[in-house]
């Protein structure tokens, strides 16, 4: 017991508690990990200490909210979590040794089926013969094959005549190279003769289910040693993804061997649990996801998804606030668009007249695009100066713009209204959504700060990346 409690106090000191926040002790540690990752150099709005620390207690205070709503039961949080931690943990289960044991049994599998005479390299000119070859069919190909022979007997370049005669057009190009092959990778006939032959040695003219062949024999080897191959093969394993496959085989063997008394969940949980203890970068990692996935969820639950799906409080938000939303310049509201006659013109107007704007898009495709014939063209929005030159032309008196035809559209039109600061919410959703969540925010986190306790360890914040 007091070896224990001698621990416990070391431990305490190495690794004081820097805040509790409802009712959970934050060690230093950890605000240390979330504070330097996020004010790296790079980081264009770097916080001091004592800045980050209020909005480290308002992620702590959501994620509170987010477990008391057990939000982290649900199956959906589960899974992502547990994708997440397992790309994190899994790899751990495998270790060097694993990985040169797999390439081994590779290697050996690989010396085993090249056998005791080795890898070859040859080149060869084929002369094809058809699979129901006639007698004249054969004898001409055996004539062929003769000539070609006779020539390389005579000094032809070997290189030079398979490019230029034979028939098998992949090693043809190479001048003949088929690269090295060891026994059983070549039909019977061709393995034989090419097996027989020493470096720099030609063989005869024989026949195989392909047809004609003539090898000339380059190199023999026997297969190097497995140092000469090992980084390949790692390479290779890697490729195919072997690690997977052991940490299948780990699982599988540990879980058999508790009598199925372990799950494959629990082992995984106890291989967390194993690193967390002695690497504090691997805990916080996994911790900042788990906190970040449920943060996320009752965020948008609570502010983001709310906010933007609720238009009456968009629309008295922006009632309340309109001096919030002025532009520098009018915006054109409407939109530009091309028909095939004149009297399309009037008609795009009279159908959209009397619609909200947000309505128009579908009247004007069930009128005039209802069927196989395409009516009109339109670009339909809330534009500035510059974004179209239709409108530039004709609403913003840009004498110099330069419109585009649309083929099989003749005629350009417009139709809407200048605006010198937006009429409704709409003209503005993006800005009065993104405030409104601010404020939403703002009230949350105050509810928040008001529900939960939270203390703050001063001394212990002083120490914040200064302590050894």
């Amino acid at each position: 017991m007091l070896l224990l409690a001698v621990t416990a106090a070391h431990a305490q000191k190495a690794d004081p508690i820097i805040m509790t926040v409802a009712g959970v002790d934050v060690p230093r540690s950890e605000f240390e990990y979330s504070y330097n990752k996020n004010n790296t150099d790079g980081v264009i709005d770097k916080k001091s200490v004592e800045e980050y620390v209020d909005l480290f207690i308002n992620y702590k205070l959501k994620v509170q909210a987010a477990l008391d709503a057990r939000l982290d039961t649900t199956e959906a949080f589960r899974q992502e979590f547990a994708q997440y931690r397992d790309q994190q943990v899994l790899p751990t289960f495998v270790t060097d040794a694993d990985m040169l044991e797999e390439a081994h049994k590779v290697y050996d599998q690989t010396l085993e089926q090249i056998g005791p005479d080795g890898l070859v390299s040859a080149a060869h000119i084929l002369i094809l013969t058809p699979q129901k070859a006639t007698d004249e069919q054969q004898k001409d190909a055996k004539r062929r094959i003769d000539s070609v022979y006779t020539a390389l007997l005579a000094g032809a370049d070997f290189e030079a005549l398979a490019k230029q005669v034979s028939q098998d057009p992949g090693s043809a190009r190479r001048g003949g190279m088929l690269g090295w092959f060891s026994r059983h990778q070549m039909v019977k006939e061709f393995e034989d003769a090419a097996f027989a032959l020493q470096p720099g040695q030609m063989s005869k003219p024989f026949l195989s289910p392909y047809g004609w062949h003539i090898i000339l024999m380059k190199e023999r080897k026997q297969f190097e040693p497995f140092d000469f191959h090992r980084d390949n093969i790692l390479k290779y394993l890697e490729q195919r993804g072997i690690r997977n496959t052991i940490v299948d085989r780990k699982l599988d063997a540990m879980v058999k061997a508790s009598d199925n008394v372990e799950t494959r969940e629990m082992l995984i949980e106890k291989r967390v649990d194993s690193l967390s203890a002695v690497d504090l970068e691997m805990r916080y990692l996994i911790k900042e996801y788990h906190d970040g996935l449920l943060l996320y969820e009752i965020s948008n639950r609570t502010i983001w998804e709310k906010a933007a799906k609720d238009e009456e409080t968009l629309a008295l938000f922006f009632k309340n606030n309109k001096k919030r939303y002025q532009w520098d310049e009018p915006r054109f509201k409407g939109m530009a668009y091309h028909v095939k006659q004149q009297s399309d013109v009037k008609a795009v107007a009279k159908c959209v007249k009397k619609l909200k704007f947000e309505d128009w898009n579908e009247a004007l495709r069930s009128t005039f695009n209802g069927d196989s014939i395409i009516r009109i063209r339109a670009e339909k929005g809330l534009f500035k100066k510059g974004d179209n030159a239709l409108i530039d032309r004709e609403c913003f008196k840009v004498t110099d713009a330069k419109v585009d035809s649309v083929k099989g559209y003749p005629i350009d039109a417009v139709y809407g209204k200048m605006l010198k600061k937006p009429e409704d919410y709409n003209d503005v959703r993006g800005q009065v959504t993104t405030d409104l969540q601010d404020e939403m925010e703002r009230f949350w986190v105050a509810d928040l700060r008001k529900k939960y306790p939270f203390t703050i360890n001063e001394d212990v914040l002083k120490t914040v990346n200064k302590h050894e």
